[in-house]
C-alpha cells in the first residue's frame, strides 16, 4: 500500500468498525475491521490496531493489525505466534462443560454446548487452529476427565 491510498481521517462508519474490532466472539469481524481500518491513518485507528496487535487471541488478527501498522510507518514489534493457551484454564472450562452434559453425550453435543456457553473461546480457538480446530477440540474433549 502506498501513502496515496491511505486516508488521513476517520471513516464515516468508524463507530461500527470500532465495535466490530471489539467483538470478542467473532474473529472474522475483527479481521474485516482491521482490513477496513487499515485504509485510514488516524491516531484513534492506530490505537485500535495496536490493541488488536498486542492482545487479540487470534494470531491472524494480530498479524493483520501489525501489517497495517507497519504500512502506516509505525515502529512495532512482530507479535509472537507461540502461545501456550489463548484462554487461561481452558482445560478446566472444557471439563466443566463436559461434566454438565449427560454421561453418554456425543462430541457434537459437547461442541454445540461449548459454542453456546463460551462462544468467545470457541471462536478464538476456531480462528487460531483453522482446519485443525475440530481435531484439537475433539482431543481436548476426549482427554477431559469425567
Amino acid at each position: 500500500m502506498n501513502n496515496e491510498e491511505v486516508i488521513q481521517e476517520l471513516p464515516e462508519n468508524y463507530d461500527e468498525l470500532k465495535k466490530a474490532a471489539g467483538r470478542s466472539a467473532d474473529w472474522r469481524a475483527r479481521l474485516e475491521a482491521v482490513e477496513e481500518l487499515g485504509r485510514y491513518k488516524h491516531k484513534q485507528i492506530i490505537d485500535i490496531l495496536n490493541r488488536l496487535m498486542i492482545s487479540d487471541p487470534v494470531y491472524t488478527v494480530q498479524e493483520a493489525a501489525y501489517n497495517k501498522l507497519v504500512a502506516f510507518g509505525e515502529e512495532v514489534k512482530v507479535p509472537s505466534k507461540n502461545k501456550a493457551e489463548l484462554f487461561k484454564g481452558v482445560s478446566k472450562i472444557i471439563l466443566r462443560i463436559k461434566k454438565s452434559l449427560p454421561k453418554d453425550h456425543s462430541y457434537e453435543e459437547f461442541k454445540e454446548k461449548l459454542k453456546k456457553m463460551r462462544v468467545d473461546i470457541y471462536d478464538a480457538y476456531e480462528g487460531e487452529k483453522g482446519a485443525d480446530f475440530d481435531q484439537w477440540l475433539e482431543k481436548m474433549w476426549a482427554s477431559a476427565a469425567k
